[in-house]
């Protein structure tokens, strides 16, 4: 009975989850979390936010200051030794062995698995490589591996066994384009298996085009969570308009309140004030003001209107 409702559970909960450290520094400050068992949960914040500190309390790397940790149904840390092989994890790069090849240090990590078969090590090595793109370069020396070929690796090492939870810490950071959708099509067939993925990311396109819920931390907090849908549906689209009288436009839209205002050509397009009741009002404006109207509607919100909504900054792509 007990394992029926820990199967229920969500993926992973965590309650008043705080950590800060011996200097004062507050990193998590009392994160109530919410993973959907076979969601693709997003976990979105620039550098500083906390995303690795919670990823290092969720696998007992570190211990909280205070709250509470549930992964697969079970208290973390203490329930660790029962939990972790249930769980892949790529954390802050993968600790590869330079001087082996990709296929020896995947045959190395598996061989350190207590629970894991020798006799079939090898084609278990071999599915993983093959899962991620890398059987071409298996013979190389992991230290003549690029960025992106060491994240694979990582996720090869996470992929050894059937996971019920992957865990991945900016899994695409380094590959290109093809490497990026490559990975994005691999979260998506694990999640299709019935796997949870777990991953955090300070790419927002990455985000939506992957995860089908997300949380957004910044400065250690949680700002929301939920369904990507739901997120981006919550801030309200930018109105865009067509017309060859940009700079009357930009005048007529600015004296009824729309903000942010920016000019492309023949687009002219704005944030929309929470004010704004019925859209056609401001086309009849622009009207009545001779403003030649060629189209006019609002944008579908992004998960970056959402964050910008949610922050009133830009997102820190770059960190």
């Amino acid at each position: 009975m007990e394992e029926l409702s820990a199967a229920g559970e969500p993926a992973i909960v965590t309650h008043a989850l705080t950590k800060r450290y011996r200097g004062g520094q507050l990193a998590v400050d009392r994160l109530d979390l919410v993973v959907p068992r076979g969601s693709v949960f997003g976990f979105l914040g620039p550098n500083g936010s906390g995303k690795t500190t919670t990823i290092r309390m969720l696998m007992g790397l570190i211990e909280p200051t205070s709250g509470t940790v549930r992964v697969l149904g079970e208290e973390m840390p203490r329930a660790g030794r029962r939990v972790l092989p249930r769980v892949g994890a790529l954390i802050e790069g993968p600790a590869l062995y330079g001087f082996l090849t990709g296929r020896d240090n995947l045959l190395r990590f598996d061989a350190a698995d207590p629970a894991a078969d020798p006799r079939t090590r090898r084609a278990r090595v071999d599915a993983a490589l093959d899962r991620v793109g890398l059987v071409a370069a298996a013979g190389k020396k992991a230290r003549a591996y690029s960025l992106g070929m060491k994240q694979r690796l990582g996720l090869a090492a996470a992929l050894l066994q059937p996971r019920e939870l992957l865990v991945l810490d900016e899994p695409t950071n380094g590959l290109d384009p093809q490497g990026m959708r490559e990975i994005r099509a691999l979260v998506r067939g694990l999640a299709s298996e019935g796997t949870t993925v777990f991953l955090s990311s300070h790419l927002l396109d990455e985000i939506e085009q992957v995860c089908t819920h997300a949380a957004v931390m910044a400065q250690g907090r949680l700002l929301t969570q939920g369904t990507v849908a739901g997120l981006a549906s919550s801030a309200r689209g930018r109105l865009a308009v067509t017309t060859p009288d940009t700079a009357e436009a930009v005048r007529v839209l600015k004296e009824h309140g729309v903000n942010d205002l920016t000019v492309e050509d023949d687009r002219v397009s704005g944030e929309l004030p929470a004010a704004v009741r019925e859209l056609a009002d401001l086309n009849a404006a622009l009207v009545r003001a001779g403003v030649r109207v060629r189209s006019f509607g609002t944008a579908r919100a992004s998960l970056e209107d959402a964050f910008v909504a949610l922050t009133g900054e830009g997102f820190d792509v770059a960190g």
